[in-house]
């Protein structure tokens, strides 16, 4: 049966009119969705936001605590080393290697302190202790009285921040554990530069112990450091005298 030319006329008309409501309810439904997807941006943008402030709002709460517990007690003991010293010299007496130390000590864990006070108080962490710093540390173990070297292999270059600073962490917290438990003991520190990965040896031949030590807050920072970023820590006594670090870091992106 063929239709008319009126009817097909409203027909099409009929067609018309039903794209025409089907465009329109297209470009709403779009619409809504931009909408929704918006929305849930700004909601994901306001939680990480809130999450932000509480990061800061703990590290600003960190750093008021380490300031009014440690830095007041450091500093009295830095300048009690001083007063020491000076009251030696003033007597004709020269002071004593272990007072120059820990006027010296004092006056580094000062300095670190506020370091670590101003990354805590800022969102970035760039700044901080790296292998630059390496030769004054070493020189501050044998000024205690610990003979020690540094070597380095390879070419120096430039590190990735957090690297840097896990590396030089990890020298500083060994060396500080050979001063503390090695005895009358010689310490060596080695930083061998690779294509790919920094590795880092730090030794002493001080007394040991046969059986491996019970890890403490120390070795469990340097792991657990070392571990963010993707390497290795191993950390044991020697076979037959002495202790070993030995950490691999990559230089390439953090894991």
């Amino acid at each position: 049966m063929r239709m008319t030319p009126g009817r097909q006329r409203l027909f099409a008309a009929g067609w018309l009119v039903s794209a025409g409501v089907g465009f329109v309810a297209l470009k709403q439904w779009n619409a809504r969705l931009r909408e929704a997807e918006q929305r849930a941006e700004a909601a994901e943008r306001s939680r990480d936001e809130a999450a932000r402030r509480r990061a800061v709002e703990e590290r600003l709460r960190i750093a008021r605590e380490l300031h009014d517990s440690l830095t007041h007690s450091i500093s009295v003991i830095k300048v009690q080393a001083g007063v020491a010293a000076h009251l030696a010299r003033k007597n004709g007496e020269e002071p004593s290697e272990a007072l120059l130390a820990i006027q010296a000590a004092s006056t580094d864990a000062v300095r670190e302190l506020r370091d670590t006070l101003d990354v805590l108080r800022r969102d970035d962490a760039d700044s901080g202790s790296g292998l630059d710093r390496l030769p004054a540390l070493v020189g501050s173990v044998r000024s205690s009285g610990v003979p020690a070297s540094l070597r380095v292999i390879g070419a120096r270059r430039p590190l990735p921040p957090a690297v840097d600073r896990a590396a030089y962490r990890v020298v500083q917290e060994a060396l500080t554990n050979t001063t503390r438990h090695a005895g009358d003991a010689t310490a060596s520190v080695e930083i061998t530069y690779g294509d790919r990965v920094l590795t880092i040896r730090v030794e002493d031949d001080g007394a040991g112990s046969a059986p491996s030590p019970v890890p403490g807050y120390g070795l469990v920072g340097m792991r657990e450091r070392i571990t963010a970023l993707g390497g290795r820590l191993s950390a044991g006594p020697l076979p037959e005298r002495g202790f070993r670090v030995h950490a691999e870091l990559p230089l390439g992106e953090a894991s």
